[in-house]
């Protein structure tokens, strides 16, 4: 708890700086009125971050060019107005147009969810993303920072590019492929019947209340409950979703997969795959002990909690070049075969190739990529939180919710329909298949491990991974079929 407080002290430190500025700038009253310039909009590109200085004395106005303050404050009228109010509304207005005011803030967020996540109980029932996202949203109707700034704008177009490759280092098909078994089958049954839940479930619940974000949402939803938070926000981001409506899906929908877990959890039985398949399980040991095999160990992109691995200033260096090469490479070809669209789906194309590729290094590289990635994410949901209005998360979550619900619940019938009735396959491997499509691989190896299944405990993961390197095309692709489906009425 420490940590969380002193994170939480930040925040309370920067204002009391600015409120000491305002101090200084009052007491200098007796030999001329000071007024600081607000930040301009071009600071961060600007060639100095110094603030111009206006002293305006017998009604001239001269310029203290070499002055540089650490904080721009309006001058307020007096102590009194101050605390009143009007002096901490000017302080906000001049805060919020301040980039690195801004910045912090969506740092101090990001921060607080991962902390929370990883040191409360509360914490990790919401997960990191919801409890980022809960608290910009809160903080943002308080006034406390801006619904826009240059800042989300920088964090969407940049970092969540950036994110994307970071977080799919260890995406090597070759080894989802022989490594899975029938859990593969079984998660490719899952994909099929995500879709079919989203074509059934949108042309009954379209959405209505999002106006045109609704099937934008509806594609979001399908790509979360493909492969996870990743792809969520990838859609969320290439088909420019409302900061609104995406808090409104995180909350509701996160709702509907806590309860569908108790309902996986409660139909799987405890250690009947490990009993069933006892010499499957020998060969998968022999396996790891291999040498060469038990150099890989796969790590789950959206949690690092239990990675092992060096984070070190070159695996930093090289992770981040790696990836800011593979978003120009993936840019390019998109300017190439699909002007006009978003690059996300391509750049993600090109890391899975290039990891499948070059399965070592890109290895080597996965835990620190995902340690950034994680960081950018969390920058993520906490624009996309600030952006939010809580009004209308209110109005927007029910309907949210039965969409999700049914969306989910039409998943699991046709997964057990095709999975258990026509293609054979074991309840508890469709049941695994199934976590690892909404949940993602944290859910789903931790589910086989609850079960004790350990041979399916690595091959939860490599399905999990093979989700998040597949969901985003099949959900834009997905999304183009939704706008063609009638809908109903009323």
């Amino acid at each position: 708890m420490k940590s969380l407080i002193a994170i939480l002290g930040l925040s309370s430190l920067q204002l009391a700086s600015a409120f000491t500025l305002s101090r200084i700038t009052s007491a200098s009253h007796r030999n001329g009125i000071f007024r600081a310039a607000p930040p301009s909009p071009d600071f961060f590109s600007s060639s100095s971050s110094s603030l111009d200085l206006f002293v305006i004395t017998g009604g001239t106005t001269r310029t203290a060019a070499s002055t540089t303050l650490l904080a721009a404050h309006p001058h307020p009228a007096s102590m009194k107005g101050f605390i009143s109010g009007g002096g901490g509304a000017s302080l906000l207005r001049s805060l919020h147009s301040d980039k690195f005011y801004v910045l912090s803030a969506v740092m101090l967020l990001s921060s607080f969810g991962l902390t929370l996540e990883r040191r409360t109980k509360i914490g990790k029932a919401l997960s990191a993303p919801l409890a980022t996202m809960a608290l910009a949203l809160i903080i943002a109707n308080l006034g406390i920072i801006p619904f826009s700034s240059p800042i989300f704008d920088f964090v969407n177009t940049n970092l969540i590019p950036l994110a994307i490759p970071l977080l799919l280092y260890d995406s090597n098909l070759r080894r989802v492929i022989s490594d899975t078994g029938t859990l593969l089958i079984a998660f490719l049954v899952g994909t099929i019947s995500t879709i079919i839940g989203t074509i059934i479930t949108y042309p009954l619940f379209p959405l209505k209340s999002l106006g045109p974000d609704g099937w934008k949402i509806a594609s979001a939803l399908a790509a979360r409950h493909i492969g996870g938070a990743i792809n969520f926000v990838a859609v969320s981001e290439t088909l420019n979703v409302s900061g609104s409506a995406v808090s409104a899906a995180i909350a509701a929908d996160n709702v509907v997969v806590a309860l569908y877990f108790g309902l996986l959890f409660s139909l799987a039985t405890e250690g009947e795959e490990q009993e069933e398949h006892s010499n499957q399980q020998q060969e998968q040991s022999s396996l790891n002990d291999d040498e060469e095999s038990s150099r890989f160990i796969v790590r789950d992109p959206e949690n690092v909690s239990n990675a092992g691995g060096d984070i070190t200033m070159p695996s930093i260096a090289v992770a981040l070049t790696v990836a800011s090469c593979i978003v120009t490479v993936g840019k390019l070809l998109t300017t190439a075969m699909f002007p006009s669209t978003s690059a996300l789906p391509m750049i993600s194309v090109v890391t899975v190739l290039s990891a499948t590729a070059f399965p070592t290094f890109f290895h080597d590289l996965a835990f620190t990529g995902t340690s950034i990635g994680v960081i950018f994410m969390q920058m993520f949901f906490a624009a996309s939180g600030a952006a939010g209005s809580i009004r209308l998360v209110m109005q927007k979550a029910p309907s949210l919710f039965i969409f999700s619900a049914l969306q989910v619940g039409i998943h699991f019938v046709s997964l057990m329909g095709i999975g258990r009735g026509i293609l054979r396959l074991k309840s508890n491997e469709l049941y695994l298949a199934s976590n690892a499509n909404v949940g993602g691989p944290t859910t789903a190896a931790a589910m086989a491990q609850a079960k004790e299944w350990k041979r399916l405990v690595l091959p939860a993961l490599l399905v999990g991974i093979l989700g998040y390197a597949t969901a985003t095309p099949i959900a834009l692709a997905l999304g183009q079929i939704l706008l063609k489906l009638p809908t109903r009425v009323g």
